[in-house]
């Protein structure tokens, strides 16, 4: 599995890893949701469409005692107006404590415009930190975003 951490600010870097040191004491909320998408993978591989995933992580994180809300609408403001349209974040988890925005893919390879979807959720929300989990490939695919502004 390969993970990486992206700084969300107005400039964002990124740091891939693999394995390597526990940063799992620093962000315990993270890598908890981390470890119920392993199993997911573990369990279902690649080549489901990304429903099958959204629902096998829903029942993943229930049976972890994990806290989440699928399906979170996240509006959408222009000049501080809302607008009438919106999108859906796949799971919003710890909702009320230390929300981390969840985003799943299956898909070949993550781009610029999923990693876009991420941080204009994140600008959208408020919430501070993200994962962008892709399932499609051989081996599960984790970017962790951490926002640098502030609300």
């Amino acid at each position: 599995m390969s993970i990486q951490d992206v700084s969300v600010g107005h400039r964002y870097r990124r740091i891939r890893t693999s394995g390597g040191a526990d940063r799992s004491q620093s962000d315990p909320q993270t890598y908890a949701v981390i470890g119920a998408a392993m199993e997911v993978h573990k369990e279902l591989r690649c080549g489901f469409l990304e429903r099958v995933y959204q629902e096998a992580m829903e029942v993943e994180l229930g049976e972890r005692r994990i806290p989440f809300a699928a399906n979170v609408e996240v509006p959408i403001r222009y000049k501080s107006q809302a607008l009438s349209c919106s999108y859906r974040a796949d799971l919003v988890c710890f909702p009320l404590d230390s929300p981390v925005l969840v985003e799943l893919k299956a898909r070949e390879w993550l781009g610029d415009r999923e990693r876009a979807q991420v941080i204009h959720y994140l600008r959208a929300t408020g919430i501070q930190r993200a994962l962008l989990i892709n399932f499609g490939t051989f081996e599960l695919d984790c970017e962790r975003y951490v926002c640098g502004w502030k609300r």
